[in-house]
């Protein structure tokens, strides 16, 4: 049945009425709102200079109150921070900093455009930034956001100016924010710097949790006085309730886009509050490990929530309704793992070591009192970390064990370290050379991280628990891979290679090293010799020639860059300069010709791969062959002619990067090189040439370092050499290393010379250290040093 006309009209009146306050009714509700919202906070801001009574007595915040108590608690709160406003003319207002008319975003606005933001009248003070329906006498004010030393304001946003013709200025209050607009840069920058300047000028905000950690450290030889005070504040005690708002103050609205990783976060209050909802969270959980994880992760990725958390954790490790309870170790085990990891600030860490010491004293010989003091040692050795712990060492903190980490060594059986979560790689590597029996050796050792694509030394001050976090995290992005990531110990740099014994460990080590060298490609030499060295690595492994003994794959015994060498190179066709022509070869791509194409490249590449396999079956039948005439030759005399064999290369002991040289000509592109690190000079070469084409003894570089992250800087004599290289560290670093095992002074940066000869003697290196860093270098590999 049709509705009657006069039904329709009232109707539409309702929503026409409807859109119009939306409009225009909009700030009155905000408002009322804007106190409302208010109360939710779990704390009263407290500037510094506040006198009062320390009998706070505070207790955990509902949400349970009614409307007229909530306006009442923010009419206080605004009567004690706002001097109210008489009924005078706005504009003569004598505390107005600065005054205009600005339009404010309603709710819904950006979503609607064809309702345009309403101008208002805003003023702003020392107290407060206010605005009004106009600027005559005696008009409403409609709106009033408190500023304190925690509100922050945002510049204008090009791209928003863009998008509406607007410039926005945000300013964030304790509950909401003001976004308002203008069409002037220079009026938005104007408001922007004002309010600042009021924020900057304001008290730091103290919470009452932080009146309450003064008053505990003031009064904590008086037994008395702390039981009363953690009877009357159960803010300091366990709750099972929700928390509304951060222990501690933040900014409000800052906003951390800068985290690192695929999270994304909100405000760092906001993300305070999630923390306690997954702290609560731990009481009930059957494995809590993940969990844990992800709290320290957000810790990592936001720094300022670190101290949030620890003083989230003694609140609810402070009697508890089950001490020594499931839910309570779990709290305990979250705050070893912290302990672990972090170091918080000052004030928090005193407080922290308060709680430890009262919980050892209130339950001695129990597992908080346990977890306790294996804290408390933690802490005297946490200087933070780069990777929150891996799973498994979070399964070992929470039994209060070390872990057991694996090394490798090539030629030698793998090795077995207890580590704790503070142990670094130069204590590794000074345990593994003493007890490889490597102390008395000339030469430089070093743990390095291997994996299918790189190698690359470990820093003398890296946490090795950092190591295994990475190794974690790779595993789990590529579950495929094929070896591992594993930890090695091998030689770092060579100072003396002719007088190592050949039935020593370390001559195993060198062999090792020798081979992946040759491998790589790194050993320049004719490619008889190279089938003779992997003859020779043949009979090292399994002895003399036999049918069933185990093969292993070609690209083990032979540089796999040798074969592909062998191949025609594809074919090279010249870019076409005619656009027509270029036009007319995508067409033909994109259609039939383009699939035939493709079939041509697929046969072609079967056809390689073919042509591949005959040349490797063919190199192995030589191989093989060679093996052969070693008949009778021990595995020591295979590894001794095989070093003897790489010894011959002039460069061999020097570590090899590729780099590309800037050549000074103009016009001309960088050349490709191999730069050799080597114990008494720096050479280069070219790929594949036995010969360096320059070589600088360290007498005549006056300076080296890096220019930038991707540039190393080399000065000799007169000139400089710009090399550009993904491994600048590690060369200023094996430099640098060289240097000081040879005792020579150190140099100084690039392009800053140094101020006045040295003076001191060269530092004596105790053995198995390895040299330190230089004043520029991030962290030398550790080994033993010259004797």
């Amino acid at each position: 049945m049709p509705f009657p006309g006069g039904l329709w009209w009232l109707l539409c009146c309702r929503r026409g009425f409807t859109l119009l306050r939306r409009d225009y009714g909009e700030a009155e509700r905000e408002a009322d709102g804007e106190a409302e919202e208010e109360e939710e906070a779990s704390f009263e801001l407290r500037a510094q200079g506040d006198q009062g009574s320390l009998e706070v007595s505070l207790s955990q915040p509902t949400r349970s109150s009614s409307g007229s108590e909530r306006s009442l608690l923010v009419a206080e709160e605004m009567r004690s921070l706002i001097v109210e406003k008489g009924p005078g003319p706005v504009e003569d207002d004598p505390d107005a900093l600065v005054k205009g008319w600005l339009q404010r975003e309603m709710r819904g606005c950006m979503k609607t455009p064809w309702i345009r933001p309403r101008k208002y009248w805003f003023v702003l003070t020392p107290d407060s930034l206010d605005y009004y329906s106009s600027n005559e006498k005696g008009a409403r004010r409609l709106g009033s956001l408190v500023l304190t030393s925690l509100c922050s304001v945002l510049w204008p946003d090009k791209q928003l100016y863009k998008e509406t013709g607007y410039w926005s200025v945000t300013v964030f209050g304790r509950k909401h924010c003001y976004r308002l607009y203008t069409e002037h840069l220079n009026e938005a920058v104007r408001w922007v710097c004002a309010v600042q300047k009021v924020i900057d000028s304001k008290a730091p905000v103290q919470t009452p949790t932080q009146l309450l950690i003064r008053d505990v450290e003031e009064h904590r030889d008086s037994p008395e006085v702390l039981k009363q005070i953690y009877r009357c504040n159960p803010i300091l005690r366990y709750t099972s309730g929700p928390l509304y708002a951060p222990l501690l103050p933040f900014p409000y609205g800052s906003l951390d886009q800068s985290a690192p990783g695929p999270r994304s976060y909100t405000t760092l209050r906001d993300e305070a509050v999630k923390l306690f909802n997954s702290l609560q969270q731990l009481e009930s959980e059957r494995d809590p490990v993940p969990l844990m994880q992800g709290v320290l992760q957000t810790c990592l990725d936001l720094p300022p929530l670190v101290d949030e958390i620890y003083c989230q954790l003694v609140k609810q490790t402070t009697e508890p309704p089950a001490p020594g309870g499931q839910g309570d170790l779990h709290y305990w085990q979250l705050l070893t793992c912290m302990s672990c990891t972090f170091l918080p600030s000052p004030p928090v860490l005193r407080f922290l070591r308060f709680h430890l010491d009262r919980t050892e004293n209130r339950f001695p010989a129990s597992e908080m009192a346990k977890y306790a003091c294996f804290i408390r040692e933690a802490l005297g050795k946490t200087k933070g970390r780069e990777c929150v712990p891996s799973l498994e060492e979070i399964l070992v903190l929470m039994q209060r064990q070390e872990m057991i980490c694996t090394v490798h060594c090539p030629g030698a059986p793998a090795c077995s370290v207890a580590i704790s979560s503070h142990t670094t790689a130069e204590e590794v590597a000074q345990e593994l050379v003493s007890r490889l029996g490597l102390s008395q050796s000339p030469n430089l050792f070093a743990l390095y991280e291997q994996s299918r694509r790189r190698e690359q030394p470990v820093g003398s001050a890296t946490l090795l628990a950092d190591v295994l976090t990475r190794f974690e995290n790779l595993a789990g992005e590529d579950r495929e891979q094929d070896p591992p990531c594993r930890l090695c110990f091998k030689h770092y740099g060579f100072l003396d290679t002719d007088n190592v014994p050949r039935d020593s460990l370390e001559f195993a080590l060198l062999f090792e090293q020798a081979h992946e060298m040759v491998l790589r490609g790194y050993v320049p030499t004719s490619e008889e010799t190279l089938q003779t060295l992997a003859a020779l690595r043949l009979q090292s492994l399994n002895s003399d020639f036999s049918t069933h003994a185990p093969f292993p794959r070609l690209e083990e015994l032979f540089p796999p860059h040798v074969l592909h060498a062998r191949l025609p190179p594809p074919p090279h066709r010249p870019p076409s300069k005619c656009r027509g022509a270029r036009l007319r070869a995508g067409l033909l791509a994109s259609g039939l010709w383009g699939q035939a194409l493709a079939k041509q490249r697929a046969e072609r590449d079967q056809r390689l791969r073919g042509r591949l396999r005959e040349e490797g079956a063919s190199t192995m039948a030589a191989i093989v062959e060679k093996w052969k005439l070693l008949q009778g030759m021990g595995r020591p005399e295979a590894m001794a002619a095989y070093v003897a064999l790489v010894r011959e290369w002039p460069g061999f002991g020097s570590t090899l990067f590729d780099v590309d040289l800037h050549a000074s000509p103009v016009g001309s592109g960088p050349q490709r090189l191999w730069l050799g690190i080597g114990a008494k000079a720096v050479s280069l070469y070219k790929p594949g040439e036995p010969e360096p084409l320059d070589s600088f003894c360290y007498g005549r570089i006056s300076s080296f370092g890096a220019s930038d992250s991707s540039t190393f800087r080399l000065s000799v004599e007169d000139r400089d050499l710009l090399f550009e290289t993904s491994q600048v560290d590690e060369i200023a670093q094996l430099l640098n290393t060289y240097l000081a095992s040879a005792g020579a002074q150190r140099l100084p940066r690039p392009q800053e010379p140094p101020t006045s000869p040295p003076t001191s003697e060269p530092t004596v290196l105790p053995q198995g250290l390895c040299p330190g860093a230089g004043p520029w270098q991030h962290q030398p590999p550790v080994g033993s040093s010259h004797s």
